[in-house]
């Protein structure tokens, strides 16, 4: 499997090629971000499911690779439509994957790194308030 390919499906992700995930991840592969952690590929199928029942025009940019055959480090920004309170604003989230491959060159381990205070919560009404507040109170 060339890293190309595995780019290519993230960023033209859609529910339809959720079933693809086979095509790169190995059957026991696992998966952790800031909100789940599992194992196997329906487990994380779902995950990814689960993010278009939650966000509208979800799409993944790939910005930067740094890669081996055992393994990459992808620097993505995430582009989405938050629904929330009846709104629809345009939202960007930016993280870091970390994979590893197994024997096949398939996806065995799948971390994401993306700074949910930042990237999140200080986009929430009320909630952000809070978080920017705490943020001027303890900068330098």
């Amino acid at each position: 499997m060339s890293h190309q390919a595995l780019i290519d499906f993230y960023q033209t992700l859609t529910p339809q090629t959720l079933p693809r995930f086979a095509e790169f991840y190995s059957e026991d592969a696992w998966f952790k971000d800031p909100f789940n952690e599992v194992r196997g590929l329906p487990a994380i199928q779902r995950i990814f499911a689960h993010m278009f029942t939650q966000v509208g025009e979800p799409r993944f940019v790939v910005e930067t690779v740094v890669a081996d055959a055992g393994g990459a480090m992808l620097v993505w920004s995430f582009h989405y439509r938050a629904r929330l309170w009846g709104k629809s604003a345009s939202q960007v989230m930016r993280g870091v994957s970390h994979l590893q491959f197994d024997a096949e060159g398939k996806v065995n381990y799948h971390r994401d790194y993306w700074d949910t205070a930042e990237e999140l919560y200080m986009k929430l009404p009320g909630i952000g308030s809070l978080m920017r507040g705490m943020r001027r109170m303890l900068a330098a």
